[in-house]
């Protein structure tokens, strides 16, 4: 999956003047990223060992990495997440990566609250921008349209920052179709974050997943494992125990090659907290699941 457009370059973790990724045309950013909320809870907040998880999606050639400045406890440590992945990725500018953020959530005690008013939208992204320790960030995004304050306001506030060039890309996360439509009055839109997995299959059948793919851009799919935190989970739907076994691989790799089957602009973005669930997830790339393993699949679901 390409970026649409040709974006600008950016710094990378402290080091200004430095870029992430050189002066940046049609960038690949793969075809498996990183969601990096699981390092800033419970066993992922052990610092060494999401460093160590971090390194190792580079390694494995993983490009993007998804992070917000809510992903905390609360409001005590806002922007945790955020300063977490700098501090790993600052030093790796070997690697080619991409860190799309978003903002518009807010964590009052520790509550998931949302404040999608321009204001608000703009100090969240200059927040992020020192927490990142960069001049413009790659892909940020509205983290969830707040019904309080109208929508094309909220986007409008990505416009200005993109117009400002605090942000290359501008991006939407749990929207539908028609507020994606909406949105593209206001600002080009790089790519739609919203949910899809086994458990929740909705995007691949109210259009959101065509509206990407019709657009050519990515369709990042958070909790694309469904919140399954061991193979005993997955393991419940025979399709993909039986498609593990015969690979030889693990079902939360089959989970993964199924959303990818759906097309190049399916980008599953699954949450790790250690080195070995990244490597696994990564490896998903190189699974091809033969026709009939995907329509058995498919029909449990």
């Amino acid at each position: 999956m390409r970026w649409k457009r040709q974006g600008r370059c950016v710094s990378a973790p402290g080091a200004a003047g430095k870029p992430f990724l050189g002066v940046r045309t049609l960038e690949h950013i793969g075809r498996v990223g990183m969601g990096c909320m699981p390092l800033s809870l419970g066993r992922g907040r052990e610092r060494g060992l999401a460093r160590e998880t971090i390194h190792a999606a580079l390694d494995a050639e993983v490009v993007l990495f998804d992070t917000a400045d809510a992903y905390s406890t609360g409001e005590g440590d806002f922007g945790h997440n955020e300063r977490l992945l700098a501090q790993a990725l600052a030093g790796r500018r070997e690697h080619a990566f991409v860190v799309a953020t978003k903002g518009g959530h807010t964590r009052p005690g520790g509550r998931w609250e949302l404040d999608g008013s321009p204001d608000y939208l703009k100090a969240a992204c200059e927040a992020s921008l020192r927490r990142l320790g960069v001049e413009s960030i790659d892909l940020y995004q509205l983290h969830r349209p707040d019904p309080k304050v109208p929508f094309a306001e909220s986007v409008g506030a990505l416009r200005d920052l993109r117009d400002a060039g605090k942000i290359v890309h501008a991006g939407l996360s749990n929207v539908t179709v028609d507020q994606l439509v909406e949105a593209e009055a206001i600002v080009e839109i790089a790519a739609v974050q919203n949910e899809l997995s086994l458990d929740y299959t909705a995007p691949l059948h109210n259009g959101e997943v065509e509206a990407c793919e019709q657009r050519g851009i990515p369709f990042l799919a958070w909790s694309p494992l469904g919140g399954i935190d061991s193979a005993d989970g997955a393991s419940r739907i025979g399709a993909v125990r039986a498609a593990a076994d015969r690979h030889g691989v693990s079902v939360q790799q089959v989970v993964l090659a199924w959303l990818l089957s759906h097309g190049e602009q399916v980008v599953p973005i699954p949450g790790a907290s250690r080195p070995e669930s990244i490597r696994d997830s990564a490896a998903a790339r190189e699974l091809r699941l033969e026709p009939d393993e995907l329509a058995r699949i498919s029909a449990a679901v």
